[in-house]
């Protein structure tokens, strides 16, 4: 993989870092709602991871403003660090909305969600790092794989959830906050899907 192709090792070292970011933010969410005393200082890193990240993914852009050559195609560089960045950003977000709306416990189906997108992250670091070590595509292959199932059982929870809000919630202002709290936490194992689905074209592209 990659074979004809001139390598900058650069790329992928920030991919790996920027994947392993997401790894970590993900982590501090699940943390946040395991741990809910201490979740206002947990939204807090998170946030601070997500700044992290929007560096990162600034460096990738700069990198590749001023790259004459690089390892795969330049839309799909810009691509793939914007479906990153799209993931901690989503994770960033699920946490200040669990704040900003007072919750005052999360539900089972928040900690579900948040405990798919931990396992997403990590298989999408899985196929980052794949990438790197130049593998055969069915590496990769596997890993988008285990995104797709897994996006599949967040829209089973995040339907099922949703639907009990409908159901059994009477304060409409409860189902407001939950919908969206739900819809959010879904949005970022989708955006993991799109991340796979970049590198899986990638490899596709330069096998």
């Amino acid at each position: 993989m990659f074979g004809l192709l001139p390598k900058d090792e650069k790329f992928f070292a920030m991919f790996s870092e920027m994947s392993k970011t997401i790894v970590k933010g993900a982590e501090l969410l699940q943390e946040m709602l395991d741990n809910f005393a201490q979740a206002k200082e947990i939204q807090r890193k998170i946030k601070e991871t997500e700044h992290q990240g929007d560096s990162k993914t600034h460096e990738i852009i700069q990198k590749l403003n001023h790259s004459f050559i690089t390892p795969f195609d330049p839309e799909d560089i810009y691509a793939l660090a914007s479906a990153l960045d799209n993931i901690l950003d989503l994770i960033d977000s699920s946490a200040q909305h669990i704040i900003m709306y007072n919750v005052e416990q999360p539900t089972t189906a928040a900690k579900e969600l948040a405990a798919i997108i931990f396992k997403a992250c990590q298989s999408v670091d899985g196929a980052v790092s794949a990438l790197k070590k130049h593998v055969k595509s069915e590496h990769i292959s596997r890993y988008c794989v285990e995104v797709n199932s897994l996006e599949n059982e967040g829209d089973v929870v995040c339907r099922s959830a949703i639907a009990r809000l409908f159901q059994e919630e009477r304060d409409p202002i409860q189902l407001i906050k939950w919908k969206e709290i739900y819809e959010t936490l879904e949005m970022a194992i989708d955006k993991c899907e799109d991340a796979v689905n970049i590198l899986e074209s990638v490899v596709v592209k330069n096998a």
